[in-house]
């Protein structure tokens, strides 16, 4: 039967169906909240025409004329984006203002998955509010980003939780767990972005990242198979780059990997222009409608392009069927299902939301949710040296403080973030904090002269340098060329406003250097010279509190780095060198970092004892119980990360120096111990057999090292693993 026959059929049928509203009613299994998910989809499928199906394959499967209301997607990497640099408001709308956290990076610093799953509940309960108050967005969140920050030149690194697969998937779960919430109906569904190695932006395109399987499965995917199988996250974006010369939205690893393998049944999207780039970019397919039909036949259930044209003359050439568009729009509903959109509000106490509180308060305007941004962003900031103990400051000792650079007196927003209801940028944190009894003055650093006579007139001279995540320029514009974005790598690591610090130092040599970063840089000269160095993300609406925090001692910070900082570029391989195993990350770093990944310092000291492991042998299928004593030796509350690495020594296989395996954020007071315990399986230890296509657990000698970043690890201990 053609196209057009179909079509004719359908519309006669959708004639009849309206003729016979009662009986079209009793019949719809799909709008019967007590049926069977399955039964309901496939009596939904059946009722829709082919035209009604190839509209579903756009971001909002809505079909208005069953009566069934589907809702579309909204950025929300680390809030939800109703405005911002990005105009994601939309065109012709108004800005709608809600809570904004630190970048993905600063929240991957926090090392505290449960402080995560508390921020996207936030996020997922005002994606709620305003999609039932406002009418606006949708409730298909696309965060996290689960990708892999392999390269500190890559541009979106902001993005990105960090390097290592298991700190980035726990993260990832934990993001995806608070946006979809406990109930019978999801908050909001987690659409993890994006899928699969997608660490580079500059020629993106169509460039391919290049890699064996033993990588895609102990590297690249791990922090997806986490959300998916963890974290129940039932969404994701195929990325825009191949996958060994096989573009992701065209990829048989959706189906043979993410879909039999790990149990997911959802929407999978492609990224915005992704099917035209495998015609126009990749060339790996001659037409569009070929290109279409390979990536519906991958799993692909929905698109960000234009695929309306390719998909019907995909049917027409007979290299689509209905059928195909039937199977994969099951995934499609089934997320449906589960945000309650095919059941009636008086079900959904989640679709209440926004409704019932249509004359209260805002929750982005409630201090419950500006409390916890605070408390977020004061976890993520991260004590790289404190030289004689300059910091913390102590306000009444002080007449005067310099707050000096172009960050000082902004909070700068990225590309995915939304329009907060309110900043406090570095300088009024400051002023705030430090009280009437001291003048603060300040200056944006670009006349020097001006920054050393501040500097020299003042007690302490605070200085905030580092990046702007929007490059302060348009799409595919980044003037500096240490600064990156989408669509854009960075070209050098070297920090050119380190000069600023320079001329601060020059005139006091009380100099505090804030590096507020979107991703690392080499800043040696600032590491040898400078007495105390902080590091933060950009985006918090809460930045110059946290920060005022930090450096008054308010909150002890105990944030630690998710990537590693190399001292040079020449310590890195080539960008497009996808193969880690050549030096790159941690993982394979075959130079000594300028901060290694874990790295952080507090105002106190920690002290690690009695390191025990409940198994000396460890069988393929068991676990064992690590545990260790963290003891409080400083003079100040704190907090502590305790680290958890592995290294294998009788492996037949290329292992990583050293891997992250467990960790755990702990608050002790001064004097106080804790003992901290950590499970650990043996099926954490396997790798990837090609030859057998799974995970392998062979005989081996793996050392223990835990302590409070991968390189400072003072206790050891061996575990055999044996079959």
């Amino acid at each position: 039967m053609s196209v057009t026959m179909i079509r004719q059929f359908a519309l006669v049928s959708s004639f009849l169906l309206a003729c016979f509203p009662v009986m079209s009613q009793e019949r719809a299994v799909y709008s019967n909240p007590l049926a069977p998910v399955e039964a309901r989809i496939t009596d939904l499928l059946a009722r829709m025409t082919l035209e009604e199906k190839i509209d579903a394959f756009g971001t909002n499967p809505t079909v208005p004329r069953l009566g069934v209301v589907g809702t579309g997607h909204v950025e929300g990497l680390h809030g939800l984006a109703l405005g911002g640099p990005g105009g994601w408001e939309g065109r012709n709308q108004t800005v709608i203002p809600t809570t904004q956290f630190p970048q993905a990076r600063g929240l991957g610093q926090t090392w505290d998955p449960e402080l995560l799953r508390q921020a996207a509940a936030i996020e997922a309960y005002e994606t709620r509010y305003a999609f039932g108050k406002y009418h606006r967005g949708g409730l298909v969140v696309r965060a996290p980003n689960a990708d892999l920050s392999r390269d500190p030149r890559w541009g979106r690194s902001e993005e990105s939780y960090g390097e290592d697969p298991f700190q980035t998937g726990t993260m990832a779960t934990a993001f995806a767990r608070g946006l979809q919430g406990d109930g019978t109906y999801w908050m909001t569904a987690s659409l993890l972005k994006h899928f699969l190695a997608n660490s580079n932006e500059d020629g993106r395109d169509g460039s391919s990242s290049d890699f064996d399987e033993r990588l895609f499965h102990e590297y690249y995917a791990v922090p997806f198979r986490m959300a998916i199988e963890d974290g129940k996250a039932n969404a994701f974006m195929t990325s825009y780059n191949a996958w060994n010369h096989m573009p992701m939205t065209a990829n048989p690893v959706l189906r043979d990997v993410v879909m039999r393998d790990w149990g997911f049944d959802g929407i999978i999207c492609t990224d915005a222009g992704a099917l035209t780039n495998m015609v126009k970019a990749h060339h790996v397919f001659q037409t569009m409608p070929e290109a279409a039909a390979a990536a519906i036949h991958a799993g692909i259930n929905q698109f960000l392009d234009t695929y309306k044209p390719a998909v019907e003359d995909a049917l027409k050439q007979g290299i689509l069927k209905e059928a195909d568009l039937d199977k994969n729009l099951r995934g499609v509903f089934r997320v449906m299902v589960r945000l309650g959109m095919l059941d009636p509000n008086s079900r959904v106490p989640e679709a209440r939301i926004g409704l019932d509180n249509s004359t209260g308060e805002d929750p982005w305007n409630t201090s419950a949710s500006h409390a916890l941004v605070r408390k977020v962003t004061d976890e993520s900031i991260v004590l790289l040296k404190n030289q004689s103990e300059l910091l913390p400051l102590d306000s009444s000792r002080l007449k005067s403080i310099a707050v000096i650079g172009p960050l000082a007196n902004k909070v700068a927003l990225d590309w995915y973030s939304g329009t907060p209801p309110y900043v406090v940028t570095p300088l009024e944190g400051i002023r705030i904090r430090a009280g009437s009894g001291v003048k603060v003055e300040s200056s944006d650093g670009t006349d020097l002269s001006e920054v050393s006579a501040l500097a020299k007139r003042s007690d302490i001279a605070i200085v905030i340098i580092g990046n702007h995540p929007t490059c302060d320029a348009g799409w595919m514009k980044c003037p500096v060329p240490s600064d990156g974005k989408e669509a854009i790598d960075r070209k050098s690591l070297t920090l050119a406003q380190e000069e600023i610090a320079r001329a601060a130092l020059a005139a006091n040599p009380k100099t505090i250097v804030v590096l507020q970063t979107s991703f690392p840089y080499t800043t040696l000269w600032t590491d040898e010279h400078i007495p105390a160095i902080l590091e933060m993300t950009h985006n918090s609406q809460e930045q110059g509190n946290a920060l005022a925090d930090v450096l008054f001692g308010d909150y002890n910070p105990a944030g630690r780095l998710t990537q590693t900082w190399v001292q040079s570029e020449a310590d890195l391989p080539p960008m497009m060198d996808y193969n880690i195993r050549h030096g790159r990350t941690y993982l394979y770093l075959k130079s000594k970092p300028l901060y290694a990944f874990g790295y952080g310092l507090s105002y106190t000291t920690f002290a690690y004892s009695h390191l025990q492991v409940s198994r000396t042998k460890l069988a393929s299928k068991e676990i064992a119980t690590v545990s260790v004593d963290v003891r409080n030796t400083g003079p100040r509350d704190g907090d502590e990360v305790v680290q958890l690495y592995v290294s294998h020594k009788r492996s037949t296989v290329e292992r990583p120096v050293e891997e992250l395996k467990g960790f755990q954020r702990i608050t002790l007071k001064a004097g106080q111990s804790h003992t901290v315990t950590l499970p650990l399986a043996a099926k954490d230890l396997a790798y990837w057999q090609d030859s057998s296509h799974a995970f392998m657990v062979e005989p081996d000698s793996v050392e223990i090292r835990v302590g409070g970043s991968s390189d400072n690890l003072p206790l050891q201990a061996t575990v055999q693993v044996v079959r």
